[in-house]
């Protein structure tokens, strides 16, 4: 060992036995009080086990079971005899496929929160979840939304009295906070690891306009999706869900969806009732460098409001086309999704107070957070017959619609569901696909397309715009 390292290793063990090193003076003096030796072992002994032992009762392993279509055939990985022939030699067979994943009890009844891309494909006889202490019960879904990544289960069976987790409040954590990642990784068991907050208010990475994401280096890895993050006080500040990877193991970078926004899907769940965001009646956008440069800001941060609609919340409290959103409740937010997860999270009912740049001065603006409008009568409808839009749901594109699809166009027709099995699954159609025209009849609204799809074709011809493209779709009648 060298001097300098002797010399650290003897100045922690001082400050650990709470003796304060002198580092200036006589250098006899000052190893002589260095070396002293701790007073016990807790002195210079730190240990997460009574948080584990606090914590961990409540994270669960959440399997998985689902049939899956195959097809069985000896040329099924030649290229070429798939390319030629397809399925004309070989015959379909049926696989069950196991996944497995992580949770966590939120209340003493046994509400479980986990990741939807956990139970993908799981139907609520096929999934069971396995406490710490061994004892196993099936689970149903209560709740879940796709484009949160969040999942509500129930425990069925049980005393009523499980092991689980507090929320805490996710904004109070702090980067370089030390946090505690629970779950099940590669299937080998319960497994805790540790680290610290990286980073907050993550956006770049999510699918939904509320997604934020906390960061953390404590290792996650595959099987860890559902888990818990847990602070020092043993309280849940995250869900774990996801990693970046180029390898499919840990490499410290880890996300998880904050406590707070969970909260919200688990304490709906419980009540019955399905997470209803706010709607604010405007269109925002991610600053850019270019649009920074033309307002004159000197900071690429904020929320651009590009777009009111008329009669809308944010028109009526005074927002304006051009403002530059930077907080909410006071607290900065970076880009769009920043906005949108602080709103959800204060919830319909409440009002946020949001700091808006006008003219490179700030303007104090009071939301109040209503629900979008419903869709009237004639706004949506159930479409059925002979014609490749059978068991799809369409509606008129409502602003609050075209806010959900996240559209531009504010006129025409949008597939918001498509009935498992049915003939418009089966053909491709998915939400948020416009449908544009059938045949040579362009459609402006839900009574058009219904008078459009009547009657019997030789052909029909459906364009559909997806994103960027439009889709030609042609089948024979």
């Amino acid at each position: 060992m060298t001097m300098k390292k002797w010399f650290l290793v003897c100045a922690a063990l001082a400050v650990a036995a709470g003796v304060a090193p002198k580092f200036f003076g006589p250098a006899e003096e000052s190893f002589a009080e260095e070396r002293v030796p701790p007073p016990s072992r807790e002195a210079v002994q730190y240990s997460y086990a009574p948080i584990v032992k606090k914590a961990a009762p409540a994270v669960v392993n959440v399997y998985v079971r689902s049939r899956v279509q195959t097809f069985d055939s000896p040329f099924a990985n030649d290229p070429f005899f798939r390319h030629f022939f397809g399925n004309a030699f070989g015959h379909p067979s049926e696989r069950v496929l196991s996944s497995l994943g992580s949770g966590v009890i939120v209340n003493r009844e046994g509400l479980v929160v986990t990741n939807t891309h956990v139970i993908k494909g799981g139907s609520d006889a096929a999934i069971r979840v396995a406490l710490a202490d061994k004892r196993e019960y099936d689970a149903k879904v209560i709740a879940q939304d796709d484009k949160a990544d969040i999942a509500v289960l129930k425990i069925e069976g049980g005393d009523g009295n499980f092991p689980f987790l507090p929320f805490d409040d996710s904004d109070s954590l702090e980067v370089g906070d030390l946090v505690l990642a629970i779950g099940n990784p590669f299937g080998v068991g319960q497994t805790v690891t540790s680290g610290i907050v990286s980073a907050l208010s993550r956006t770049e990475i999510g699918q939904s306009d509320s997604q934020v994401f906390i960061q953390t280096d404590a290792a996650i890895n595959p099987g860890n999706s559902g888990g818990a993050l847990v602070d020092m006080s043993g309280r849940l500040v995250g869900i774990n869900t996801m990693i970046y990877s180029q390898s499919g193991g840990s490499v410290g970078i880890g996300f998880a969806i904050p406590s707070n926004l969970v909260r919200v899907y688990a304490e709906s769940a419980a009540q019955g009732r399905k997470v209803e965001k706010p709607w604010i009646g405007a269109k925002l956008e991610v600053m850019s460098r270019e649009i920074a440069e033309g307002l004159g800001l000197d900071r690429v941060s904020g929320a651009v409001v590009t777009r009111l609609y008329d009669n809308g919340p944010a028109a009526a409290a005074g927002l304006e086309a051009g403002d530059v959103i930077t907080n909410v409740d006071g607290v900065e937010v970076l880009d769009a999704r920043a906005v949108y997860y602080r709103l959800t999270t204060k919830g319909i009912g409440q009002t946020a107070r949001l700091t808006v740049l006008r003219n490179k001065k700030p303007v104090e603006i009071a939301l109040p957070l209503v629900g979008a409008p419903k869709p009237g009568k004639n706004d949506a409808k159930n479409l059925s017959g002979n014609h490749p839009l059978d068991g799809a749901r369409i509606s008129n594109i409502l602003p609050s619609v075209a806010d959900e699809f996240d559209l531009d166009d504010i006129g025409g027709v949008v597939v918001t569901s498509v009935r498992d099995g049915s003939t418009a699954q089966q053909f491709g159609f998915q939400p948020g696909d416009v449908i544009v025209a059938i045949g040579k009849e362009k459609i402006a609204n839900v009574d058009a397309a219904e008078s459009a799809l009547e009657g019997r074709r030789q052909l029909w011809q459906i364009s559909v715009k997806r994103g960027n493209r439009v889709l030609q779709l042609q089948v024979p009648g």
